[in-house]
This record gives structure tokens, C-alpha cells and sequence, in this order.
């Protein structure tokens, strides 16, 4: 397993935040996502052999988001 902590761009409320771990979890290979409207930053775990970064930056960007 892999954790990365992703910078957010774009969100503008704790239901934003949600949206984001909502939809990341629904990916196979991710274990969990924790997101912070406050901090404005994901903490994904993921299984790498299962899905990759690039994946997990695109689901971001289809709910409404940037990430790096």
C-alpha cells in the first residue's frame, strides 16, 4: 500500500471534501482517502498494483477539483 498527501485546489466547503473521498473511494485500489477543506489536501492510500497516480489525479479533476 501507498500513501501520498495530494495539494487540493478548488474547494470550497467540507461538503467538498466529501465529494472527494466519496468518489476516490469508489475506485478499486483505494483503500481510503482522508480530504481537509481546511487544509485543503487529500491523504490517499492506494495499492499501487491495483491503480496509479495518474488515476487517482483524474478522478479528482472529474469531480471539480485540482491536485498535485
Amino acid at each position: 500500500m501507498t500513501k501520498k498527501k495530494l495539494k487540493i485546489e478548488g474547494m470550497h466547503c467540507s461538503s467538498c471534501a466529501m465529494s472527494i473521498d466519496f468518489d476516490l473511494e469508489d475506485l478499486e485500489g483505494v483503500k481510503s482517502s482522508k480530504t481537509s477543506f481546511v487544509k485543503q489536501e487529500t491523504e490517499v492510500e492506494f495499492d499501487e498494483k491495483l491503480i496509479d497516480l495518474p488515476k487517482i489525479l483524474e478522478q479528482i479533476k472529474t469531480t471539480g477539483y485540482s491536485a498535485e
